[in-house]
């Protein structure tokens, strides 16, 4: 897998950081070379941070916690939003809003407005209001979709966030950070690796960089599902056992309880039920 992954990488150009003139001191472990005025990326470093990553995702997602995957840049935008979807998780892909996770309440009633405003659309009552409001109602549906459509599912405060280029979304990792969140993100070298938890370095620019990483975490994230789904499934096997070893076992007290529901039934119904047979 390492040797295919190396691969893929340097065909999706992970390894190219940014020009040395931009570079950021503390990136220097990650840092294999630098080449024509450019950081090239140790992959070595690229690989561990996100095999680390992978993990860590992997466990959240098994134990049922959400995960968000931040990435407004141009470049990121649209990989966020398909790989989220893929592994149906929570994303913000057009614009961070200030407070989303430090003011969560605002925003989870910022989500009921938008339901409401797609009821509203969807029903006829939108035809009783003046054109101007029709129009003022519209333009506040559709910036209201673009920012908040990708956290309908996130009813609670996510376990994790995904961010691609810390720079860029340097908001999410400060009120990440103030929760006391954990980050994972896709840095290159002109970024602060210690204010990541999980530092995955590589070229964060690229489109196709982007989607190597993000679609090798979303894989991760998708095996944890099924790992939650097949554990809570096998938990109900369990328990069907354990109860038809129960009816084995204790018969007697079965039909006790079958017989003490069959008293708390209707008597209209029983009487009925009689008449029924009499006939």
């Amino acid at each position: 897998m390492a040797e295919s992954l190396v691969e893929q990488m340097i065909q999706a150009g992970v390894h190219f950081g940014h020009r040395a003139s931009r570079w950021n001191p503390k990136m220097a472990p990650y840092i294999y070379a630098r080449k024509n005025l450019i950081h090239i990326v140790d992959i070595r470093e690229t690989i561990r941070g996100l095999l680390r990553a992978r993990k860590f995702l992997k466990q959240i997602a098994s134990r049922k916690g959400l995960i968000l995957f931040v990435g407004t840049k141009r470049q990121a935008s649209e990989t966020i939003e398909r790989e989220s979807l893929r592994c149906k998780m929570p994303y913000v892909s057009e614009r961070w809003l200030g407070g989303t996770l430090t003011n969560f309440r605002t925003i989870r009633s910022r989500l009921s407005r938008l339901e409401e405003l797609e009821a509203l659309r969807a029903g006829e009552e939108l035809s009783q209001y003046s054109k101007k409001m029709q129009s003022a109602l519209s333009r506040e549906y559709r910036k209201m979709y673009r920012n908040l459509n990708g956290m309908r599912t996130m009813a609670r405060l996510p376990a994790c966030v995904v961010v691609v280029d810390p720079n860029k979304e340097k908001n999410a990792i400060t009120e990440s950070r103030k929760l006391g969140l954990t980050t994972v993100a896709l840095i290159d070298t002109d970024c602060n690796p210690d204010l990541v938890d999980l530092p995955i370095p590589g070229n964060d620019d690229s489109i196709r960089s982007i989607e190597l990483i993000m679609k090798n975490l979303a894989d991760a994230v998708i095996e944890g599902n099924a790992s939650a789904a097949a554990e809570e499934k096998a938990e109900e096997k369990a328990e069907e056992k354990a109860e038809e070893k129960a009816e084995k076992k204790h018969p007697v007290s079965t039909k006790a309880s079958a017989a003490q529901k069959e008293a708390q039934k209707d008597p209209s119904e029983t009487k009925e039920a009689s008449e029924t047979s009499a006939t």
